[in-house]
């Protein structure tokens, strides 16, 4: 079984929150963490029916539980009606509570109770490389880090597994959520998304693909965020000289979703799927570190108007990340490094490749795809 680098922190001091988008293995993971712990399932029909009812019965079954005593309440989200008895539990009795879900959407929509501070969020993450001792890049470029796509050595039941994630939860779940009127415009949205995936987001121009005004095009975007399937990467904006791009760039939480919406399989280095891929593994690492490791740096990107580009930016202008497939770095691939760090001399410069050792090359740091994601998690990087 897979470690997973998640601890959920003080639990035994303070109740949290767990969130993180579906088959992330949430559910998994709390149940490994707390075999003896009170467990209510809410995806599980009688339990959601119960407490839907009769949200009550949720203290008058605590009545006895002594005060430190864990209970975990699995996707929340479906009764935040519940918060209002948690909150009586933890100030009354004591009670620690894990409130995991996948959306804090419904919350906020419905104003519901957030226990006042009283319950940390924390975000589980699909997979990362630093959990898995065996790591395959090439498979996880073509699975994702999901942990049962990831995990599936079909390449039949993969298909099957990312044909099921897409029509169960994200379409027929946001829909059940009451989040989007039209099924066949969201559907397309989410095609034009992948298309755009990794990319800097124009609204108008998606708007036009999609048939729908920009105003609903960012409600999507924003809907995808709160339910946990993606990210609003913003733009680094300090400038010295040079007119930088300032909308953000949108990715899925998983590579495995624009890959099965854009019909991308078997990515074999030298392709520019591969490359676009490539990418979006990496910020996925990044994205995961950063969360996990509770590390206060903004991860954004570099964009000019003349044309020069850096993928990532850790921090103020701190590490400087640029991510290219190629199987032997030129200096080509160094221009929007080295232009960066004309505005930010004091940039560390690194460039991740599929080059097979480590070097110094024009003062850039190239670093091979798994040498990088090995000093990431020994906490090298940044």
């Amino acid at each position: 079984m897979i470690e997973r680098i998640f601890k959920v922190p003080d639990v035994y001091d303070d109740s949290v929150f767990l969130f993180g988008a579906r088959q992330t293995g949430k559910t998994t993971l709390l149940m490994n963490l707390f075999p003896n712990s009170m467990f209510y399932d809410l995806l599980e029909n009688n339990t959601y029916e119960r407490m839907r009812r009769n949200p009550s019965l949720l203290r008058q079954e605590l009545a006895n539980a002594t005060e430190g005593t864990v209970v975990i309440i699995d996707e929340i989200q479906l009764i935040p009606e519940l918060l209002n008895e948690v909150h009586w539990l933890i100030v009354r009795q004591g009670i620690h509570f894990v409130l995991s879900g996948s959306s804090a959407r419904k919350m906020k929509r419905k104003g519901v109770n957030t226990l006042g501070g009283r319950a940390a969020r924390n975000i589980l993450y699909p997979l990362v490389s630093a959990e898995i001792p065996d790591f395959d890049l090439i498979r996880a470029i073509n699975h994702g880090m999901l942990p049962k796509l990831y995990l599936t050595g079909n390449e039949k039941l993969l298909k099957k597994r990312m044909q099921a994630y897409i029509s169960v939860y994200l379409r027929e779940e946001i829909i059940a959520e009451a989040l989007v009127r039209k099924l066949s415009s969201f559907n397309r949205f989410l095609e034009v998304a992948a298309l755009t995936n990794g990319e800097i987001v124009n609204y108008k121009n998606l708007a036009q693909s999609c048939g729908i005004d920009a105003k609903t095009v960012k409600e999507y975007f924003t809907i995808l965020e709160e339910t946990m399937v993606g990210y609003m990467i913003p733009a680094f904006t300090k400038t010295i000289k040079r007119r930088v791009n300032q909308s953000p760039k949108f990715y899925y939480f998983d590579v495995a979703i624009p890959n099965y919406l854009l019909h991308r399989h078997n990515l074999q280095p030298g392709s520019d799927d591969f490359g676009h891929a490539f990418e979006h593994l990496m910020i996925e690492e990044l994205i995961a570190y950063l969360g996990y490791n509770d590390i206060e740096k903004r991860l954004s990107y570099w964009h000019t108007y003349d044309g020069y580009e850096v993928d990532a930016v850790l921090g103020d202008a701190e590490v400087a990340i640029e991510f290219k497939s190629s199987s032997e770095v030129q200096s080509k691939h160094l221009k929007g490094l080295k232009a960066f760090s004309e505005e930010h001399p004091e940039a560390r410069l690194i460039i991740v490749s599929m080059d097979v050792a480590p070097r110094l090359f024009n003062g850039v740091e190239v670093m091979p795809a798994m040498h990088f994601l090995k000093e990431l998690w020994q906490n090298r990087i940044i």
